[in-house]
């Protein structure tokens, strides 16, 4: 009972050791002093709340929020004190607020709950009491042997003990955990493969030692010890041997495996972890403008306290004839007195914070962006992929990006690899209709038309051909010709891998004669020009991106022990001794200025000797449970060493398309783009020259290939006496990682400075975590700049989970950028739309949005101040307690919120096509502090002629009747609060440019429902309510001609000096993206215009017109989307301007 109650309030109880130990099928020792470990049950809960915590949890979430957390204090005055207003009027808007929040919240975890109870009541087998046994997903154990089916994922963790073939492989898809497609092969121990019935399995003693549970994927340290009558076997387990929780089965008919890791500690589970969470500039300045106006709200509060006190400093103020104190007034505390009076001011007041600002602005970023889903300018059609937003809370931040961090493999190429030259024995080569030509000859000259192959190409191809991560399709390996037909003839194998790289060049040495036929057990199978070969692979040491390599050791035909390497060249070429070694740097250059990836090969003989010690330090590494991965690394560098170099490998990665324009695009916007890349330098300057990232005419500037800090901290400096001499000209920087790291540890400043003086930095040979330092390093500097970091692989996570907006590329290199991004795109090009149109759209939006709140509300409350000074600071409230109820909720909730879904200031063609408007909105420019005093200073402008200018129509003397009776008071606060709803839903709509009917009938609309609202909560007697002050009050007042003037002339007066000033300021300074929107109108056609021109011309233009209509109402409800129609729209409108 108390576990369940810990797991109900989230509570995990801490492993006590490093390590755990699981008896396979949960077979105890007999010994009184084992201990069982506790371990988690297989239940996967991924929702946030349970039946008994959501209301304490989400009220907690919710109330955080200093705005929220306000009303509630205000309300719970209410409820204490004798305050002016009911306390529903702070109580409702904030309970409205809090349900709506936790019905959203609560919807969401059900369906999370939902998806958790399908998941967790899935048929599962197991082997228990020497039998099957159907079983539910959830009530797997740790210690539970399994039993999976093809095509079947795996319920939890676990170690494969046994399939369907001898050896014990298997082969996996972990798509859904990784995104990567390609087949991996898992294997078991041997002692266990042979156990293929339930019946051996039930009799199999073994104990499993491994790690606690962690979120990395790819590392599992363990070992399995089996006893076999009177000895103990012991063998190593790694990530070969774990089946992940989520992989599919695959070309495989059943296996069995023990359960190590289940429920929430599965991998998969680890994984779920949140980001943290990242806030967009525009909710900082939100909170800062709350904070602000919380300021002006307790100024007015205390001010309005004193004033009372100094007006009944007077005795004839201080207790007048019609309002007598009682006696517990006059003998209570002037402290406590005047404590309490400004609390009631302060709820007098309080409704100058607008509490559903919050609510609004979420609905507002959560409908929004499915405009990015829907837009089918984002939709690439080769893939069927569409753009998908994670997380909609960073949609403006979309248009206020002034620096872009990117990858260049796979983001801004294809990551489609061409085999296009190779090294070997120093000798260049090239592929010319399915053979090695070396470089000079043609297929025609006697050398070029070669039908076999040097021993020394042979062997190159042959480590190409075993140095790898490929399999084969399992349909295409079966049968005893495998892929070849009786007739010898190759049928086209179909590889998989998770590297590009590798997949091309296993395809280039099947077209010149060396195939790779697939692996049978623990062989590796070849045909050297059809004549099969069979290695036997004795270990495989595992590519890593310190190392930079990967190697396999294989035993030949012949019986020989030989070691294949293939990495990067400054891991290979350092650890060489023999073979053409310069001849090969050489090339390998030569390729790389080309634009080309480039691979050495090398390969070494081991004598028995060396080979028995090898094997023995390996098998002392793997079996280690305490820092193995440090061990393995020590293992794998004895390994490799004193290579002997075969040669070297060019394979091509051609640009995506558009990139080039795009990345010229960013620059006109005022966004600067940074290439980080793991790729040589060579290669990295080559293809940013090719895209455009570097321009021919650009200086370039390096600082490369540094080892002491000395030595860079005297080129940074050469560098920015550079940069200041030649200030005219355009600048490129090129840095490598090494000497990257040496100027961040002692030299950032200078650093910086050098970057940000430069139009476009490359930064090659990057680590992982290097990408994310660098973008560290510029969104922590002293500007603030919006960072935007985009890749494909998953070594770019770290970079796009560090910016302030992170973009995945659904590439080719898994799903791990896509599933940590903020956004993601199937192409590089599709960038300039989601900035250039869809950043610039959610940046107005919003900034209009909140700044808009702040104003209606100033309008809104000011009035009541003022009306203190009419009353002798009385606390009399202006308005009736629904008309402040309803005032935020209903009268002018709904034009904003749908502005800020529809509003296109600029045509999206023309915001695309002139990426230099995205600089009008750049650095917060429309929610600063200018436009916020602007938008204030107007809000108190017009609150000042709501009240005054009712009032000096009024008069004191005014008959506003034909029976000369007089207007009172509810009368004079419901003719502000008419004309305020009024001027406030007009000022909305002089800020809309693009109309839809939705935004005709919200606006019209909010104030047609104001007028019958008001007509029926004043004509009628409700019975539920205890005083009716506004009965007949409305009715009254719209009998009257003089208050429809007054109406009409006070809301003209508002907005008269607000339309003078747009129109003053857009002929006389008008910006880029006023000119832009005077262009638009311009070409907007009408009928008349055509009536206007010679009738020959008039005819063209009639037919263009009819097809416009069309596209004007396909467009109204979602303008995003329907851009590819957008376009044809503005391109008509402009050539019928043109004609």
């Amino acid at each position: 009972m108390l576990r369940w109650v810990r797991q109900q309030l989230g509570f995990d109880p801490p492993h006590q050791s490093d390590t755990r130990t699981i008896y396979i099928a949960n077979r105890f020792p007999q010994h009184g002093h084992y201990v069982p470990q506790k371990f988690a049950d297989n239940r996967i809960i991924s929702s946030k709340y349970t039946v008994w915590n959501f209301v304490p949890k989400n009220l907690f979430e919710q109330f955080r929020r200093v705005a929220n957390f306000y009303f509630l204090i205000i309300f719970l005055v209410q409820l204490m004190i004798d305050t002016p207003t009911s306390p529903i009027t702070s109580g409702l808007p904030l309970f409205f607020v809090i349900t709506v929040t936790a019905i959203k919240q609560g919807y969401e975890d059900w369906l999370r709950h939902k998806a958790d109870n399908e998941v967790n009541g899935a048929p599962v087998y197991v082997v228990r009491s020497g039998g099957l046994v159907k079983t539910r997903s959830k009530n797997i154990r740790v210690g539970d042997i399994v039993r999976v089916a093809k095509d079947e994922t795996f319920p939890a963790d676990l170690v494969l003990l046994s399939s369907d073939r001898v050896d014990g492989s298997c082969h996996v898809t972990t798509a859904s955990l990784d995104g990567e497609t390609n087949l991996k092969t898992h294997v078991a121990v041997p002692e266990t493969a042979v156990l293929q019935s339930v019946a051996n399995l039930d009799k199999l003693v073994a104990v499993i030692e491994c790690q606690q549970p962690e979120a990395d994927l790819y590392r599992f340290v363990g070992r399995i010890t089996v006893s076999q009558q009177t000895e103990e076997i012991v063998r190593p387990l790694g990530p070969e041997s774990l089946l992940l929780r989520g992989a599919r089965l695959k070309n495989t008919k059943e296996i069995f495996g023990v359960a190590v890791y289940t429920g929430m500690e599965t991998k998969m589970a680890l994984n779920y972890k949140s980001k943290s969470q990242k806030r967009s500039a525009v909710e900082k300045s939100m909170n800062s403008f709350l904070i602000i106006y919380l300021i002006i709200l307790l100024f007015e509060a205390i001010l309005s306290t004193i004033l009372k006190y100094a007006w009944q400093a007077e005795e004839k103020w201080d207790e007048p004839w019609y309002n007598g104190k009682t006696e517990h007034e006059r003998n209570s505390s002037k402290i406590l007195r005047f404590i309490s009076d400004f609390l009631a001011f302060l709820v007098l007041y309080n409704f100058i914070i607008p509490i559903s600002l919050y609510v609004t602005v979420e609905m507002q970023k959560f409908l929004g962006s499915f405009f990015i889903g829907w837009d089918l300018d984002l939709y690439h059609k080769e893939t069927n992929q569409r753009a998908q937003v994670n997380t909609s809370d960073l949609n403006e931040e979309l248009g206020q990006v002034e620096y872009v961090f990117t990858d260049k493999t796979g983001t801004l190429t294809e990551n489609e690899m061409q085999f296009r030259e190779c090294s070997i024995n120093g000798i260049k080569y090239q592929e010319v209709n399915g053979k090695l030509t070396p470089e000079g000859f043609s297929e025609d000259s006697p050398d070029g038309n070669r039908h076999s192959l040097m021993r020394e190409e042979e062997l190159f191809l042959k480590a190409v051909c075993l140095c790898h991560t490929v399999q084969i399709n399992a349909d295409q390996t079966d049968g005893a010709d495998g892929p070849w037909h009786a007739n010898g003839i190759a049928s086209p194998l179909e590889y998989y891998a998770s590297s590009p790289d590798e997949k091309a060049l296993v395809e280039a040495a099947s077209r010149v004669g060396v195939v790779f036929t697939g692996t049978s057990g623990d062989s590796m199978e070849v045909k050297s020009l059809g004549k099969p070969e069979r290695y036997k692979l004795l270990h495989v040491l595992e590519f890593d991106p310190n190392r930079r390599r990967m190697s396999v050791i294989v035993e030949s035909p012949s019986g020989e022990k030989l070691l294949f390497t293939k990495g990067a060249e400054s891991s290979i070429l350092p650890r060489s001794k023999s073979g053409e070694i310069d001849k090969t740097r050489i090339h390998v250059d030569e390729f790389a200025l080309k634009g080309l990836r480039t691979l050495c090969i090398a390969y070494r003989r081991f004598t028995p000797e060396e080979y028995q010690e090898i094997g023995k330090r390996l098998h002392e590494a793997r079996t280690a449970l305490q820092q193995r991965e440090e061990r393995l690394a020590d293992v794998f560098n004895f390994i490799e060493r004193d290579l002997e170099l075969l040669g070297a490998t060019g394979v091509e990665d051609k640009l995506q398309e558009k990139v080039q324009e795009t990345i010229e695009a960013l620059r006109v916007a005022g966004i600067k783009v940074w290439v980080l890349t793991g790729d040589k330098h060579e290669t990295a300057v080559s293809v940013s020259l090719s895209c455009g990232h570097f321009h021919r005419t650009m200086n370039i500037l390096e600082l490369v290939q540094h080892k002491s800090d000395s030595t860079c901290a005297e080129q940074l400096r050469q560098l920015a006496k550079r940069i200041k001499e030649d200030h005219v000209i355009q600048h490129g920087l090129v840095v490598d990682g090494t000497s990257l790291s040496l100027a961040l540890r002692e030299h950032e400043k200078l650093f910086m400075e050098v970057c940000k003086n430069c139009s476009a930095v490359l930064c090659c040979r990057m680590a992982p975590l290097q990408k994310a330092k660098v973008v560290r390093l510029l969104k922590t500097s002293p500007e603030k700049p919006i960072t935007l970091a985009i890749g494909d692989g998953a070594n770019d996570v770290s970079m796009i989970q560090e910016a302030h907006v992170g973009i995945g590329i659904m590439g080719k290199e898994g799903r791990q950028a896509v599933r940590n991004s903020d956004y993601a795109i199937a192409r590089f090009k599709f960038l300039s739309k989601l900035l250039f149109v869809h950043g610039h759209f959610y940046y107005i939006r919003i900034a209009t949005l909140v700044q808009y709140f702040f104003y209606k509300n100033v309008c809104f409350i000011t009035p009541q101040f003022l009306y203190q000074f009419f009353c002798l600071f009385s606390q009399q409230t202006l308005y009736d307690s629904v008309y402040l109820t309803l005032y935020n909720i209903c009268f002018t909730s709904l034009p904003v919120l749908i502005y800020s879904l529809f509003e296109q200031n600029v045509h999206p063609h023309v915001l695309q096509s002139k990426p230099v408007l995205y600089r009008d909105i750049s650095k917060n420019a429309h929610l600063g502090f200018k436009p916020f005093l602007y938008w204030t200073i107007l809000g108190f402008f017009h609150a000042f002629v709501f009240f005054y200018g009712s009032y000096l129509l009024m008069g004191e003397d005014t008959s506003l009747l034909g029976n000369g009776q007089m207007f009172g008071n509810w009368t004079f606060g419901t003719l502000v609060f008419t004309v305020m709803v009024i001027t406030v839903t007009m000022k909305m709509a002089l800020e809309t440019h693009f109309w839809t009917w939705i935004n005709h009938f919200v606006t019209w609309g909010s104030i047609v429902f104001y007028f019958i609202f008001s007509l029926f909560y004043g004509g009628i007697i409700w019975p539920f309510l205890h005083t009716q002050d506004m009965y007949f009050v409305f009715v009254q007042l719209l009998s009257s001609g003089s208050a429809w003037f007054a109406i009409i002339l006070i809301v003209v007066a508002c907005l008269f000096i607000d339309v003078l000033k747009k129109v003053l300021y857009r002929h006389l300074q008008p910006t880029s993206t006023e000119k832009a929107q005077m262009y638009s109108n311009r070409v907007a056609l009408s009928d008349e215009f055509i009536a206007l021109q010679p009738l020959s011309r008039a005819r063209n233009q009639l037919s263009k017109i009819s097809l416009l209509r069309q596209v004007q109402v396909s467009t109204a409800w979602t303008p995003c989307a329907a851009s590819q129609m957008g376009k044809q729209h503005a391109h008509l409108l402009e050539e019928c301007w043109n004609d």
